[in-house]
C-alpha cells in the first residue's frame, strides 16, 4: 500500500472498495431487519400488526435478495464458493490492518498546487 494517501494518484481502486464496504454494509443492514420482523411477527398479538409486519418481512427479505444479487453480479460476494469469499476476507482484513497502519497526521500535509488554489 502506498503511504502517501493524500496524493490524488494513489487513489486508485478506493472507489470500488468503498462500494464492496456500503454494499456489505446494507447486506448486514437488510439481514438484521429480516431477523427483527420476524421476531416481531412471533410476538404479534392482533391480526392487523400481524398483516403489517407480514409485509414487513417480505420486504426485507427481497430487500436482502435484491442486495445479494447485486453483489454477487459485481464479484463482491461469492455465497457459493467459500474458497474465493475466504480468500476475498483474509484481503479485506490486510487492507484494514493497512489503513489503520497509515500515518493520518503527517508532518508535511502542504499540497499546495494540487488544487485550484489563487495566485499570491
Amino acid at each position: 500500500m502506498i503511504n502517501d494517501y493524500l496524493e490524488l494518484r494513489n487513489a486508485e481502486g478506493m472507489p470500488r472498495l468503498v462500494d464492496a464496504t456500503m454494499a456489505l454494509s446494507f447486506l448486514l443492514s437488510a439481514k438484521s431487519a429480516v431477523r427483527n420482523c420476524a421476531l416481531a411477527l412471533g410476538e404479534a398479538v392482533t391480526p392487523e400488526v400481524r398483516t403489517v409486519l407480514k409485509n414487513q418481512l417480505n420486504n426485507a427479505i427481497n430487500m436482502h435478495e435484491e442486495i445479494s444479487n447485486m453483489m454477487i453480479n459485481k464479484g463482491w460476494f461469492h455465497p457459493n464458493n467459500l474458497d474465493k469469499q475466504f480468500q476475498m476476507d483474509i484481503e479485506s482484513s490486510q487492507t484494514a490492518v493497512q489503513i489503520a497502519s497509515l500515518d493520518l497526521f503527517p508532518g508535511d500535509t502542504s499540497r499546495l498546487g494540487t488544487f485550484a488554489t489563487p495566485e499570491k
